[in-house]
């Protein structure tokens, strides 16, 4: 496994390269349009508004085709306005609609009380138009295994990435060149003048501090505030930040079986971490050749258990299900955590397809499958649990119909304090991106979740990330260290098994990570 120092050193790097940034005014702007707020409020967010945006296909086009954003806010209810907060849930796929409503009530009421607060699906996704969804089912179970044993198997996994990207080739032609991260962020300084606004605060998650750092870059001068939590590491956008995550995904994995073992007296499969990760090898093993119930396979089982590495609050459920399988051959348990987590089939056909729209047009990749394969056996060798399911959901970019974007160097020096948040022990935005980009943004300042492997981690129920959160929000004060972090919080508590009096995870966790947008 390649040392935090490597990653560090690569990144520095790459970033040292030449690579142009797009000038912030680029393209002429369309007249800015209003919008038409009305109540959409749900149960749990009953102050929701909606609204739509039409902005150009094409923003060098301004006065062509036109696409439809759905928009959502939460109104301030303060006297004093600090103007619009726009948050963004990552993917790139997920939807922000209700993450606006998370944030309004998982913030201090006092704080929340000074911005509107707007969430917003980005073009291509969810209740925008069109969204995208290039073949229907395509994560129909139950999928081959995505382990390519066989030269048989590999041909299939192969067609199946080549089937979709011309997919998605013949049914958007005219759409994919402008489904990419520039173009979204082009959005979100349309959004800015619908709302009036001089300038905007943003808080993005996972993707979405990518998003905001390449909004930044564009337009310096109209960022208010700034946090970005999780942060994706730009200097390998994407194909080798995918790589990265294999490895830490494959370490978040052996922490749930290091988990599983200080709870024998729960699950009775052991105390040896090593020995409970050889039987869910052997589980994965009997799936392939015998799915669950005809719905969880090998691959399934993957999806099943990838949500773990995001949010730790997810560990209980799947070692309940392990346990059920393992000792006692029960296979319901573990469809429904598949069907409860499973990580493919959580994000939808849309979500995969602007994922894949958005990451394949966003930069190079290897055109050579020999590569692909070369580099990802070598990481299975080291870390099995990811690397040839993450390499399956990214394939189709191998093949993908549009030209592709240079990547941008977001280093920048024109913004005020920028608020960063990263625990070191991430797996799919590892804790070299944030020390990478709090780097190249100079008035930025991180804080650290030492420990912590959780993905996203404010507004979770840790109080000591959250007061700094509050704090920057209120002020726009931020910490000042003389390390790589300007503070450090400690990691918030692993839960406990079901069956015990402390078993609660963190409510405002749970609700948060079931908005957050899988694979970054």
């Amino acid at each position: 496994m390649r040392t935090r120092a490597a990653v560090l050193c690569a990144a520095a790097a790459v970033l040292a390269g030449s690579v142009t940034a797009l000038p912030a005014h680029g393209a002429p702007a369309a007249p800015a349009a209003r919008l038409a707020w009305k109540r959409c409020g749900t149960r749990d967010y009953p102050t929701l508004q909606c609204a739509s945006l039409k902005v150009p296909l094409n923003h060098a086009k301004p006065s062509g085709r036109q696409i439809t954003l759905a928009l959502s806010r939460v109104p301030r209810t303060a006297k004093t306005s600090q103007g619009p907060l726009l948050v963004n849930p990552g993917g790139p796929g997920g939807s922000g609609l209700t993450l606006a409503g998370f944030v309004a009530s998982a913030l201090p009421r006092s704080v929340a009380a000074q911005y509107d607060i707007v969430g917003f699906d980005p073009r291509g996704v969810g209740r925008s138009s069109p969204a995208l969804n290039c073949a229907p089912g395509h994560f129909r179970t139950v999928r081959p295994d995505t382990l390519p044993a066989t030269a048989a198997l590999e041909r299939t996994n192969l067609a199946r990435a080549r089937s979709f990207a011309a997919a998605c080739g013949r049914k958007y032609a005219g759409v994919l060149p402008y489904i990419d991260t520039v173009s979204a962020v082009r959005d979100m300084d349309s959004i800015r003048r619908a709302l009036g606004a001089p300038r905007i605060s943003y808080f993005g998650y996972s993707y979405g501090t990518y998003l905001g750092a390449v909004y930044a870059k564009l337009y310096p001068n109209r960022v208010r505030r700034l946090v970005l939590d999780s942060v994706v590491d730009p200097a390998g956008v994407w194909y080798a930040d995918n790589l990265g995550q294999d490895y830490a995904f494959n370490d978040r994995h052996r922490a749930l079986m290091a988990w599983i073992a200080r709870y024998d007296s729960t699950y009775h499969l052991g105390r040896d971490p090593g020995k409970i990760e050889a039987k869910w090898y052997a589980m994965r093993a009997a799936l392939a050749k015998r799915p669950a119930d005809g719905e969880v396979g090998a691959s399934e089982l993957e999806d099943t258990f990838i949500p773990g590495g995001y949010y730790n609050g997810y560990w209980p459920y799947l070692a309940e299900a392990f346990a059920a399988y393992v000792r006692e051959r029960k296979t319901g348990p573990l469809v429904e955590a598949y069907r409860n987590f499973g990580a493919v089939k959580g994000s939808g056909d849309n979500g995969y397809s602007v994922y894949s729209a958005v990451q394949c047009r966003d930069t190079s990749w290897p055109g050579s499958w020999n590569r692909w394969r070369a580099e990802t056996w070598e990481v299975y060798g080291k870390a099995p649990f990811m690397a040839w399911n993450n390499a399956w959901y990214n394939a189709p970019c191998a093949f993908w119909p549009t030209a592709k974007r240079t990547p941008m160097n977001i280093a920048n020096a024109k913004l005020p304090p920028v608020l960063l948040f990263q625990a070191t022990d991430d797996a799919a935005t590892p804790y070299p991106g944030g020390v990478t980009v709090h780097r190249l943004l100079a008035r930025s300042s991180l804080v650290v979740e030492e420990g912590g492997g959780n993905h996203g981690i404010t507004l979770s129920g840790n109080a000591c990330l959250d007061t700094y959160l509050a704090a920057y929000l209120t002020s726009g004060s931020v910490p000042r260290g003389a390390g790589v972090a300007d503070a450090v919080c400690a990691k918030s508590p692993d839960p406990k098994p079901l069956a015990t009096k402390a078993a609660s995870t963190s409510s405002r966790g749970s609700a948060l990570h079931g908005l957050l947008g899988f694979r970054r």
